[in-house]
C-alpha cells in the first residue's frame, strides 16, 4: 500500500471559464495538502476547454505515474445543442479512460444551466467541488489499494 508521500496526482483543467476552474483547482490543492499531499506530487495541465480534457487525461494516464487524475471544467447551457454534446462526450470519455487505465478519473466538469451554480460550487467552502474532488481521489486510491 502506498504512503501519502508516494502518491502522484494529475489535474486536467479546461480553462474556458478560468475563474471557476481556478477556484476548483485551489480548493482541491488545499484539500490534498490537508491530507499530506505536497505540491510537488501534483501535476496540472490546462487545456482550452472541457472537450480537450479527455485527450490530456489519456496522455497523463499513459505515463503510468499517476495514482489518480482529477478533471475540472465548466460547461454552460446556451441556446444550442452544443452543451449536451460536450457534456455527454467528456463524461463518457473520462469514464472510459478510468476503466481503460485502471486509475480513478475524478470528474468535476460542472455542466450547469445557470453559470452562478458553477461559481457557487467552485467558491463556497462547504460542499466545494474542488475539495470534494481531491478527497474523492484519495479515497479511491485507498479503496483500490485494498483490492
Amino acid at each position: 500500500m502506498k504512503t501519502t508521500k508516494d502518491i502522484k496526482i494529475g489535474i486536467v483543467s479546461g480553462v474556458f471559464w478560468e475563474d471557476i476552474v481556478g477556484n476548483l483547482e485551489k480548493h482541491c490543492i488545499e484539500a490534498l495538502s490537508r491530507k499530506g499531499i505536497e505540491n510537488t506530487q501534483i501535476d496540472i495541465v490546462r487545456v482550452p476547454g472541457s472537450f480537450e480534457i479527455p485527450l490530456a487525461v489519456k496522455k497523463m494516464a499513459e505515463k503510468n505515474i499517476y495514482d489518480a487524475v482529477i478533471t475540472f471544467g465548466a460547461i454552460h447551457k446556451g441556446k444550442t445543442y452544443h452543451f449536451e454534446l460536450i457534456s455527454n462526450e467528456v463524461a463518457r470519455a473520462c469514464m472510459n479512460l478510468s476503466l481503460e487505465f485502471g486509475i480513478p478519473v475524478i470528474f468535476e466538469v460542472l455542466a450547469v444551466y445557470n453559470i452562478q451554480d458553477a461559481i457557487d460550487r467552485s467558491t463556497q467552502i462547504k460542499d466545494n467541488r474542488g475539495a470534494e474532488a481531491g478527497n474523492a481521489a484519495l479515497s479511491m486510491i485507498e479503496a483500490l489499494s485494498k483490492i
